[in-house]
């Protein structure tokens, strides 16, 4: 079977590589169709954070594909079935795991196509409780959508921000794939959305989505157009994920109270904030690492009702080093998808 393998440093090659044994117990084999990417396969594709990882390794954290075989006691999902994978290796046993804190895992095995085998193999076999059937009427490509970019998004504004309708909210990268994704989640409950692009191209689509303003931050300070767009108020809640470049500015722009939830930091990982300011308006910041199983079932129930993701580009599994170099020049707007 087919695998994409990283071998060395931003060396990616397509392999054979012998299929996997029948499942074991509680094991379920899948055929991957679509492996979604995000800035996190970049990272990795660079060789960046992931040093206990061997190489070669299989890439892809988002993906979704058809149950090829299932293994003695699975039945919640049955051969021929659609369905979506978790991103990480949980333990499955630790207290954050039975109370369905899934990325709270306290003994988590790694994350898939980084510290091992990913998802971009044409079969693979893994636990059973980390599959997630998919509902009728969504694609493979739309799927494979939901463990990383929907998902993440789920829990960033309704499990830590509790985003309220009604409220006005700022969304950082409004083209990237879960900045698209916070867009729709946001105006489907009845926000005002405040958007930052870094491109004029990206407007339209941006405004198209539900997006209520849009600044382009190569042109405009987001801080001062977020003020005066409203008055001086400021927002509600901050959707970061840009990192030092935006995270200051983005305190600056908050109501009183206002809450900031954070899950990335491509424009680098370091910043220093003003104490007095943090305290005095009694800001919230909450960092927001992956999602749970329930929100993966909670994004495919969107999709299902019609919420489906922005697709920038589908290339075949023989042309992902195009697609990664086109992530790389953040002129993405919407996802990226990889076909078997």
């Amino acid at each position: 079977m087919r695998a994409l393998n990283l071998v060395a440093d931003r060396e990616l090659v397509v392999v054979d590589v012998p299929p996997p044994p029948p499942p074991a117990a509680g094991e379920v084999q899948i055929r991957v169709k679509a492996v979604a990417l995000n800035h996190i396969d970049v990272w990795g594709f660079r060789g960046m954070a992931f040093a206990k990882r061997k190489l070669p390794l299989s890439i892809g954290a988002e993906a979704s594909g058809e149950v090829a075989a299932v293994g003695e006691g699975v039945t919640h999902v049955k051969p021929g079935q659609k369905v979506v994978m978790y991103g990480a290796l949980t333990c499955g046993h630790c207290k954050a795991c039975q109370e369905g804190r899934d990325n709270f895992c306290e003994n988590v095995g790694g994350l898939y196509g980084f510290h091992i085998d990913g998802f971009s193999r044409e079969l693979m076999n893994m636990p059973a409780r980390l599959v997630i059937p998919v509902p009728d009427g969504i694609s493979f490509r739309d799927a494979a959508c939901a463990p990383i970019a929907f998902s993440t998004v789920q829990h960033m504004l309704f499990d830590n921000a509790k985003l309220q309708p009604g409220e006005t909210i700022l969304v950082h990268a409004g083209g990237s794939g879960i900045g698209t994704v916070a867009i729709m989640m946001a105006k489907k409950i009845g926000c005002t959305v405040i958007t930052t692009v870094g491109d004029d191209s990206k407007i339209e689509g941006v405004k198209a989505l539900g997006a209520d303003h849009v600044i382009n931050y190569r042109k405009d300070r987001f801080e001062g157009e977020t003020r005066k767009i409203t008055k001086k108020k400021g927002v509600d809640v901050v959707f970061e994920h840009v990192g030092a470049d935006t995270f200051n500015g983005s305190l600056l722009v908050m109501k009183r109270g206002g809450r900031l939830v954070t899950c990335g930091s491509t424009s680098g990982p370091t910043t220093t904030i003003n104490l007095m300011q943090l305290f005095q308006q009694q800001y919230r910041i909450f960092g927001s690492f992956g999602a749970t199983m329930k929100n993966i079932s909670e994004s495919l129930d969107k999709m299902a009702d019609g919420m489906l993701p922005v697709i920038d580009t589908e290339v075949p599994i023989s042309d992902v080093e195009t697609a990664l170099r086109r992530m790389e020049t953040r002129q993405v707007f919407g996802k990226i998808i990889v076909h078997f």
